[in-house]
């Protein structure tokens, strides 16, 4: 993990929900690598699920780069090995990258939510990935 990453972390653990950017709460999402196999890590901005309970939404930006996020391709890779960490408990999470109606609907309430990714769509020729994550019931990290 580079030492500006892992600084954010440790301040994430730190402020847990105080720590926020653009005003939204953070999510500590963890992937294994598609190609090391290693456990990688990255803070995003997490959105809550209209449609669930219980569980989150995020946006594979990118800053509206031409190409997925690399946690993104992790997930898609393996997405039985995908943990969040909120208030300091991991749990394990299953990813559904939503589609059509669905997709657009949430991507739109993120957009009301946090202004500042509207423009990200403009950025970019692909269709910015929105995932829902759940938490997987009495499963171990």
């Amino acid at each position: 993990m580079g030492f500006t990453r892992g600084l954010m972390v440790g301040m994430y653990r730190r402020r847990g929900n105080a720590m926020r950017i653009n005003g939204q709460p953070l999510i500590l999402l963890t992937t294994v690598g598609a190609r090391s196999g290693q456990r990688r890590q990255v803070l995003l901005s997490r959105f809550p699920d209209a449609q669930a309970s219980s569980g989150w939404l995020v946006t594979a930006t990118a800053g509206g780069s031409a190409a997925h996020p690399a946690w993104f391709i992790n997930m898609a890779r393996n997405p039985d090995k995908v943990w969040v960490e909120i208030d300091g408990r991991e749990m394990l999470v299953r990813p559904e990258s939503l589609r059509g109606a669905e997709r657009d609907e949430a991507w739109g309430r993120i957009v009301e939510l946090a202004p500042s990714f509207g423009p990200y769509k403009t950025k970019t020729d692909r269709q910015i990935p929105v995932v829902r994550l759940s938490p997987i019931e009495g499963a171990q990290s």
